[in-house]
């Protein structure tokens, strides 16, 4: 088939709404040389088409085009084929026949509720009201003590200077570390000390326990020390990977006795 009539066939299934698709072999002989196939729109096959290309002839593409009327391409391609209406002309009204419509009053869209940022977490000193809080993180430690020895013991510490610093998430204590200024006999400078360092299980991973040991290390400074040493329980192997990140030496053993 010429090129002239097969540009004809294409002419003719554009009119029907289809495409013909040529096959891209050029070499004659070989397989799908010279075939054609028909397509919808949407590239779904509707005639003489498989996974690989076209497979029918030219012939039988003109003859399924030819005897192709509106009812059957239309239901071949599940598609509904409706004569097309004249839009109706909208009717004039008369001037003055009606009130003229009031503006619709603009309703305001409600903007999506942003996201609440977390909580910043704030370092202070403790205080009496801490005290219930501060014995529930005792106890976390494995150390029993009762609320009122806790407020007793701060009323102790804030007279000589040491009240434990706390940490806050929302207004909530979550951690908090001791504080003490120890002097020696051979040491030209007092020795700073962390008798105590906690934060709450909910609240780890937020870098408290750096704030706190940090905020710590700057009372000591402020306190005269030259050095600062930490206690820590045999047992928690994770503090003391948590000390020596933070830059701390095992350089002792602690022992003690009790009285």
């Amino acid at each position: 088939m010429s090129d002239e009539r097969l540009d004809a066939l294409a002419e003719s299934a554009r009119n029907r709404g289809l495409k013909l698709v040529r096959s891209r072999v050029r070499t004659p002989g070989k397989r799908r040389f010279g075939k054609v196939g028909l397509t919808d729109a949407s590239g779904n096959a509707v005639f003489g088409m498989d996974d690989k290309g076209p497979t029918g002839s030219p012939d039988d593409a003109e003859h399924f085009l030819r005897n192709l009327g509106a009812r059957d391409w239309g239901a071949s391609l599940d598609v509904a084929v409706l004569p097309r209406k004249k839009p109706k002309k909208a009717a004039r009204e008369a001037a003055n026949d009606r009130e003229p419509a009031e503006a619709p009053i603009p309703t305001r869209r409600r903007s999506a509720a942003k996201p609440q940022p977390p909580p910043e977490p704030a370092l202070r000193e403790a205080k009496p009201s801490d005290s219930k809080r501060m014995a529930e993180l005792i106890d976390f430690l494995g150390h029993e003590v009762s609320e009122q020895t806790v407020r007793k013991n701060l009323g102790e510490l804030k007279k000589l200077g040491e009240t434990p610093i706390v940490a806050t998430l929302d207004k909530t204590v979550v951690g908090f570390v001791g504080v003490h200024r120890m002097a020696t006999v051979h040491r030209d400078a007092p020795v700073g000390r962390v008798p105590v360092l906690v934060v709450a299980k909910e609240a780890q991973g937020q870098k408290l326990g750096r704030m706190l040991v940090e905020a710590a290390e700057q009372w000591c400074r402020e306190h005269g020390c030259k050095l600062i040493e930490v206690t820590s329980n045999d047992r928690r192997a994770a503090a003391h990977a948590f000390y020596r990140h933070m830059g701390y030496e095992r350089t002792s053993i602690r022992f003690f006795k009790k009285l």
